[in-house]
């Protein structure tokens, strides 16, 4: 689907440069001299590359439609995650490294959103919040105050987090899968 170079929101993803980009930020620029044009900053979808572009209104680009398809996270090998898909159960591998450091908030039995483009994997969506125990927790310092007064805990994922002094070893709380973050301790 072609869609005019002012038209380009954050989030389209786009063929450009043969490759595949996603806008990250856009911005309506309009000088003093000639026309409009839309800064846009892309992120290649395969590598991870960086690229600030200038697009006229007048200029077409090429929008893909990424295929988006539910499916349930069974097993990691080595480098190799391994998924099945709700619909067909057909089995697909994904290397761990296009989930870089969320790869490790994986659960068996989790239900994730696999972004496809002609049959190629090329992003995995988390839920946006999980639920995990705390393994270790340092003790709380006392005469800190509470305000800011964060402290280091080990999930048991093997992921730090900075959490509030009444969280303890052993308990569940939830965290933020993209901002790797605490949000709050679990209901029982």
């Amino acid at each position: 689907m072609k869609i005019n170079g002012n038209e380009i929101r954050p989030g389209n993803v786009i063929q450009h440069k043969d490759g595949l980009w996603v806008a990250v930020k856009t911005q309506a620029v309009k000088p003093g001299k000639g026309p409009a044009y839309a800064q846009v900053e892309l992120k290649n979808l395969i590598d991870g590359s960086k690229l600030n572009e200038r697009f006229r209104a007048s200029e077409t680009v090429e929008r893909v439609r990424l295929e988006q398809k539910d499916h349930q996270f069974l097993f990691a090998e080595g480098d190799m995650l391994t998924f099945m898909d709700l619909e067909s159960y057909d089995q697909i591998q994904i290397a761990r490294d296009l989930l870089e450091d969320r790869a490790a908030f994986l659960q068996d039995g989790m239900t994730v959103m696999v972004e496809s483009h002609e049959g190629r994997p090329i992003g995995v969506a988390l839920p946006d919040q999980v639920t995990l125990e705390i393994v270790e927790a340092d003790p709380v310092v006392k005469g800190q105050t509470a305000a800011s007064s964060y402290k280091p805990a080990m999930l048991e994922n093997g992921v730090r987090v900075m959490v509030p002094p009444f969280i303890e070893a052993g308990e569940k709380i939830v965290v933020d899968t993209n901002e790797v973050a605490y949000v709050r301790r679990a209901e029982a």
